[in-house]
């Protein structure tokens, strides 16, 4: 397994999608889909006449920490020249275009291009332009149509976002595993046992009784029952436990660490003082 939990001998051969980006008007979304490529895992971008040319420095901008794809981005006059070499290709598209090709989530068209992509065929997954997306003529180029299950009365994406949700799914399949994450929970300290939590109750109650908190009188067992289960859900670690009797010892104005501390200051210092006086005498 590699660094981040990834196995990296396994994720290496599987080349990763190619993003295709058609006429794309900004140089900032351009950005947007190389940091969101970055982040998961794919490294080659392709751009058909971009229309504020190339390189452009708004896009660099915008890749944030991804400068090694912007730096090899390859630029293409025609669609069906920037997909030549690819074997099995995805046209992103919120419209059926009235074109019979199979369709897929994200999600789905990700398993697929893995599988391609472990028998050695290379794939790439085509977005269109900010404002009208891509043609029925673009579409018809490519192999299938993926289109993401957003709200019907709100399809569109800005194409960053759009090349986010490819890659991510992307790198789930890569993962293998639906659960796994880059870092676990920290490790906390042991959970405490029962006689650590009943010895906090009896200190908690102890100290609530003294500030008659139980009211009614005859309500108390009741409400011990209820507080007593706030802490039992909470399933306290050793730590926990003793942060807690900490604050109840606060509360309660008996000394705490701070005050034990500063009075051993206290009396470090009075010794040192009672030494300089017994050398002067001397």
């Amino acid at each position: 397994m590699s660094e981040g939990g990834v196995d990296g001998a396994a994720e290496g051969m599987l080349a990763p999608p190619v993003i295709v980006l058609v006429e794309t008007q900004m140089g900032e979304n351009i950005g947007a889909a190389a940091r969101a490529m970055a982040n998961f895992g794919l490294r080659e971008l392709r751009l058909v006449r971009p229309r504020d040319g190339w390189p452009n420095d708004k896009a660099r901008a915008a890749a944030s920490r991804g400068d090694a794809i912007i730096d090899e981005v390859r630029l293409f006059d025609t669609l069906d020249a920037a997909i030549a070499d690819l074997e099995l290709t995805y046209a992103t598209t919120a419209r059926p275009h009235d074109i019979a090709k199979e369709v897929a989530s994200p999600a789905v068209a990700a398993v697929e291009m893995a599988a391609a992509s472990g028998r050695g065929a290379r794939t790439g997954v085509v977005f269109g332009r900010e404002k009208w997306g891509l043609t029925s003529d673009e579409v018809g180029l490519c192999d299938r149509i993926c289109t993401v299950p957003v709200d019907p009365t709100f399809a569109s994406l800005n194409v960053g976002q759009a090349v986010i949700l490819v890659a991510y799914e992307w790198r789930r399949v890569v993962l293998g595993d639906a659960a796994w994450t880059p870092f676990a929970e920290k490790q906390r300290s042991s959970q405490a046992t029962k006689g650590d939590v009943f010895a906090f109750f009896a200190h908690l109650e102890q100290a609530l009784d003294k500030v008659e908190f139980f009211r009614p009188a005859h309500k108390r067992d009741h409400m011990v029952r209820n507080l007593r289960q706030i802490f039992q859900k909470a399933r306290l670690s050793e730590q926990e436990v003793r942060t807690l009797r900490g604050v109840v010892a606060a509360l309660e104005g008996r000394p705490t660490r701070l005050d034990l501390a500063r009075f051993e200051e206290m009396r470090a210092a009075a010794e040192r003082e009672k030494g300089v006086r017994k050398r002067d005498e001397e």
